[in-house]
């Protein structure tokens, strides 16, 4: 009941938006979609997946968890596969926690996903609270309201809450210490900064690929934005919530809210297409013979 709560929200939301902002200007938008531009973003997610999948080794490792990076890449695709496909967003993750507890135990698998999922998210949090600072404090560019302000200090309050709790002798401190713990790593640092410069450009070409091309002001600022509206868990594969806040937010580059749209579908589509892979990885495990298999695709 609630999968099916989930995509009537992802349906509904879209629709409304699209009879809201004119349908036949959204159309006229994907139709003039530039297959250039689409493709540099299929590329660019298409390289995230490999990425991603180097950093959950790392934290994985980290947690004396083994995993061979072309098996870490293949779980990444299931997972990403079924998160698009699945309400929520976080379905392929728990079983990509459950598959790989033979290499360790349930508990530090699930430690290992958690924390790759909490570092990604924080470095885009970070650069988007960068980028909303810089531009209140600079003029000109976008005009943020100075209420964004208290979205940074409320950031700064839940990292000081994260570092209090992580002191602690209990299993939440225990597991956020090893998540700060991770920031130290300067290799892996690097790789999520990558990661999340990939991420803005991946949905930059999608604008571009649409006519709206996103001014420097906004690529740490309205993408991080809309991107993280991908994260509210009453949906599915983010529809809807994505291209409402490119909608409300693309008004303030003078773009229009038809554009915005068009640019969360035409993402949204890129998603599915550069997700593609995670088919034959779950084919190719499930039809193997091997009992080692077996026991890594039981979910």
């Amino acid at each position: 009941m609630k999968r099916f709560f989930n995509i009537l929200v992802s349906l509904g939301i879209l629709g409304l938006l699209i009879w809201w902002a004119d349908g036949a200007a959204v159309l006229a938008h994907l139709q003039k979609a530039s297959v250039g531009w689409l493709l540099l973003a299929v590329l660019s997610l298409t390289a995230l997946t490999f990425l991603m999948a180097k950093r959950w080794q790392i934290i994985a490792s980290a947690l004396e968890i083994e995993i061979s990076f072309s098996r870490a890449v293949a779980e990444y695709y299931i997972a990403q596969m079924v998160n698009l496909v699945l309400p929520g967003g976080v379905a392929g993750d728990i079983a990509r926690a459950v598959r790989v507890r033979h290499e360790g135990d349930l508990t530090r698998a699930a430690q290992s996903v958690a924390a790759d999922r909490i570092i990604g998210q924080s470095v885009m949090i970070a650069a988007l609270g960068v980028g909303i600072a810089v531009a209140l404090i600079l003029p000109g560019g976008i005009p943020w309201p100075a209420i964004a302000w208290t979205g940074i200090a409320v950031g700064c309050v839940v990292v000081a809450t994260a570092f209090v709790l992580s002191r602690q002798n209990g299993a939440t401190g225990r597991f956020l210490y090893l998540v700060l713990d991770q920031f130290k790593d300067l290799r892996l640092m690097l790789l999520a900064l990558i990661i999340t410069v990939l991420l803005i450009f991946s949905l930059y070409a999608s604008a571009r690929a649409t006519g709206t091309v996103i001014p420097p002001a906004g690529w740490f600022t309205l993408i991080p934005l809309i991107l993280s509206a991908m994260l509210i868990p009453f949906s599915v594969g983010g529809w809807g919530w994505r291209e409402g806040a490119a909608a409300a937010l693309f008004p303030l580059i003078g773009a229009s809210a038809s554009a915005g749209i068009a640019m969360g579908i035409a993402y949204g589509a890129m998603l599915m297409i550069a997700a593609m892979p995670g088919l034959y990885f779950a084919m190719r495990a499930t039809a193997s013979p091997s009992a080692e298999t077996r026991n890594q695709m039981d979910t």
